[in-house]
């Protein structure tokens, strides 16, 4: 639909004129974000940058000597190197690997749309409008009739430049979990899937952040790479190997370093496989494991 058609009848000159110039503050009507950069390859960059930018910040921590970082640290930086059966030389490496891959894979699945037209987001705004009307009127009534008529643009914008993004957003963070969940916890199911794949990741006992994307290749690439390049910045924070209070990644989901630490441990590793966003599944499926969980089953044992 053009802006230029048929104008429903609930918006009159001011609303449109309210839909006309009222933008959220993350829009640009630039073709992309940055000027000297396409947006196919500043997608492809941005997750490989986020990763190593963090990764050194939490390696800067581990190497330091500062005391007040003790209560936060999981582990202590000893214990990663005394306990791991592979070397961050190795571990680099093969996460390097492993992000060229990523990217020659989203370099040939990606293609640069260099199009002149503008999105014309008044027309898609209007495009919702008869299903809005319908769907008011038919909860509310004529009170809905009312509310459409005083509130109409406000409500097409909030649906079309907030509800619907976040829904898709919050649909592919559930499409991403779903799909490494029951992908990992058919790994460690496995026998033969865990010694041959798996137990690849799992020579890191103490994770630490950029061992994030340590795998074998082909269960990278499947993990990964198939589940969606907005996984990566958030993997590295799930392995950083630190407790933070500020962490906004790690206040924002229980699925935290913290978490996930549980699942490298020997009383966890059939346990917490959710990554990397929620917890959802390991709670309905009966495979979450919390520290008080892993402390009633010392005190079980010490009972006996």
């Amino acid at each position: 639909m053009n802006s230029t058609d048929s104008i429903p009848y609930f918006l009159d000159a001011r609303q449109l004129g309210y839909l006309k110039t009222n933008t959220p503050f993350y829009y640009t009507p630039s073709t992309d974000v940055f000027s000297w950069l396409p947006d196919h390859l500043f997608s492809l960059a941005a997750p490989i940058v986020t990763y190593w930018i963090a990764s050194i910040i939490f390696h800067a921590l581990d190497i330091s000597e500062w005391k007040w970082l003790a209560p936060y640290r999981i582990h202590e930086s000893a214990e990663v190197k005394s306990r791991n059966l592979v070397t961050r030389t190795q571990v680099v490496r093969a996460v390097v690997l492993q992000q060229v891959v990523q990217t020659l894979i989203g370099f040939w699945w990606m293609e640069e749309k260099v199009s002149g037209a503008a999105v014309d987001h008044l027309g898609n705004m209007l495009a919702l409008a008869p299903t809005l009307a319908s769907v008011v009127k038919s909860i509310l009534g004529q009170a809905g009739v009312q509310i459409l008529d005083s509130r109409g643009a406000v409500a097409l914008y909030t649906i079309y430049w907030w509800a619907i993004p976040v829904g898709k957003l919050l649909l592919g963070m559930f499409i991403i979990d779903t799909w490494q969940y029951f992908l990992h916890r058919t790994m460690h199911m496995n026998t033969w899937l865990y010694k041959k794949f798996h137990s690849v990741h799992h020579r890191l006992y103490v994770p630490y952040a950029f061992g994030a994307l340590y795998n074998h290749p082909l269960e990278g690439f499947l993990l990964d790479t198939c589940g969606a390049g907005i996984a990566e910045a958030l993997t590295v924070d799930d392995h950083c190997g630190y407790k933070l209070p500020w962490d906004p990644l790690q206040f924002m989901s229980p699925n935290n370093a913290d978490y996930h630490d549980i699942h490298h441990q020997v009383v966890g590793i059939k346990s917490n496989f959710s990554q990397p966003f929620f917890i959802h599944w390991d709670v309905i499926l009966g495979t979450r494991m919390t520290r008080k969980d892993i402390e009633l089953r010392r005190q079980e044992r010490k009972s006996k």
